[in-house]
């Protein structure tokens, strides 16, 4: 009998598990990709500024998984026929700007913790952590190091990936190695090193890649790997069970079209999962999901004159102590010596906003791209000439911050789920490229399972 599964959201955790289904469901299954808005790749989409190529969202993946092997992702681009055109960044240095000056972010320390003890980290004879407790990033290091090591170091590392602040991120969500390492050491040195000696580094492998051309790229390449049919442009508003699998009714409601399919993939933001697990009679599961807060951003990329003068690096970091709207400044065509060419701008692009400051980013593009610029040249220190050319790209609702026992939550609805259902995505299991495409690998997984079972 002929089967059918829908992957609800497409972005590269829905396409990463189309592929997988494809993959290892029977031949003659048919996937369905639905994705309410118009194009795929949710925040993967490469765009251009002066001539070169620049992403609008997402730029780069994880080379190497915790215990050496290769990222999920390098082996989804492989899959792709993709593995020959990856390309790393230079081997430039970041920065944290801090009071008017770029200074080096700290070497051999953990999302900017340090391995040597400082502050109270004194052995009490215990572990930091009991066997199953969870505690915000901030509230650890606090207690160990002090206030200067988080609101310097941590933090804008921390919100470098989530836009979010130390004092509200999981512990376990967010570092889940230090977490592990903080439930048998004693101290929170020695919680850094056990962590960071757990992590096994190859040699020589580059820790950053993209893919030549940009990651939209994956994106199309996945696609067409998946040989699904692909729904754009129809919201998906109700879901419900049915005898034989579930009812997927999309589309405006004066005129709603309906699918029936044997399985479903989850691949949308908690938000949009909670309602559909609610029209699906699943409300433990809604109210498990649906916690979940985002902070939204906006990215700022701007062309300058090739002859600005900018510091040797790869770009900064900063602190939210200093209380810019810019969080974060890549200096592309030097971080990505690839997009680069003789006489070209400078392509400088700039992430702006944290949890909490959605109504900061509400300003026209023209005003947010203006405060971009002059905020930029006070961090460098000098002011910048105009630039060539400049684009705003903003992520509403972007990132999902994970608060304590956040993994708890997710497990515990992910177990209430009703069979052939399954959940992938940033909201679920973390915000980068690899762990997007593995939670959708895994959802696949799931349903693939539940379809050779029943």
């Amino acid at each position: 009998m002929r089967r059918r599964v829908a992957v609800i959201g497409g972005g590269i955790s829905g396409l990463a598990a189309a592929v997988r289904i494809r993959d290892r469901a029977a031949r003659d299954t048919e996937i369905v990709v639905y994705e309410g808005s118009g194009v795929l790749g949710g925040k993967l989409r490469t765009g251009e500024l002066a001539g070169a190529i620049v992403e609008r969202g997402a730029e780069s993946f994880l080379v190497g998984a915790p215990d050496g092997t290769e990222s999920a992702a390098v082996r989804f681009a492989r899959r792709l026929g993709l593995g020959d055109q990856l390309v790393h960044p230079s081997a430039g240095q970041a920065a944290l700007a801090v009071g008017g000056r770029l200074e080096p972010i700290p070497p051999g320390t953990l999302m900017g913790i340090p391995r040597e003890s400082a502050g109270d980290d004194r052995d009490t004879g215990a572990p930091l952590l009991a066997a199953d407790e969870d505690v915000t990033v901030g509230a650890l290091v606090r207690a160990r190091y002090g206030d200067e090591v988080v609101e310097r170091q941590v933090d804008p590392l921390l919100g470098g990936v989530y836009a979010g602040r130390a004092d509200q991120l999981s512990l376990d969500a967010t570092m889940p190695a230090l977490a592990s390492a903080a439930r048998a050491e004693h101290t929170l040195a020695g919680a850094v090193r056990a962590a960071q000696a757990a992590s096994v580094r190859v040699p020589g492998r580059p820790v950053f890649a993209t893919v030549e051309g940009g990651l939209s790229r994956l994106v199309r390449a996945a696609a067409v790997a998946s040989g699904a049919r692909i729904s754009l442009g129809l919201p998906m508003r109700h879901l419900a069970r049915t005898t034989h699998g579930w009812r997927a009714t999309l589309g405006p409601a004066a005129a709603p079209q309906v699918d029936d399919v044997d399985a479903v993939v989850l691949a949308v933001p908690a938000t949009s999962a909670s309602r559909l697990l609610a029209s699906a009679r699943d409300p433990s599961g809604s109210a498990a999901v649906g916690d979940l807060t985002y902070a939204s951003v906006a990215l700022v990329a701007m062309a300058l004159p090739s002859d600005t003068p900018l510091p040797e690096l790869s770009g900064f970091l900063v602190p939210a102590t200093e209380r810019t709207l810019v969080k974060a400044a890549t200096f592309v065509t030097r971080k990505w010596t690839h997009l680069g060419r003789e006489g070209g701008p400078m392509i400088i692009r700039t992430s702006l906003g944290h949890v909490g400051e959605e109504e900061r980013l509400q300003r026209d593009d023209a005003v947010l791209a203006a405060q971009a610029h002059a905020e930029l040249g006070a961090l460098l220190g000098s002011s910048l000439p105009p630039p060539i050319a400049s684009w705003v790209q903003r992520w509403d609702g972007a990132l999902p911050q994970y608060a304590v026992r956040h993994r708890e939550r997710i497990a515990s609805a992910r177990a209430g789920l009703p069979p052939g259902l399954a959940l992938a995505g940033a909201a679920y299991d973390g915000v980068g490229i690899a762990a997007c495409i593995a939670s959708g690998e895994a959802a696949a997984e799931d349903v693939c399972r539940y379809l050779e079972d029943s």
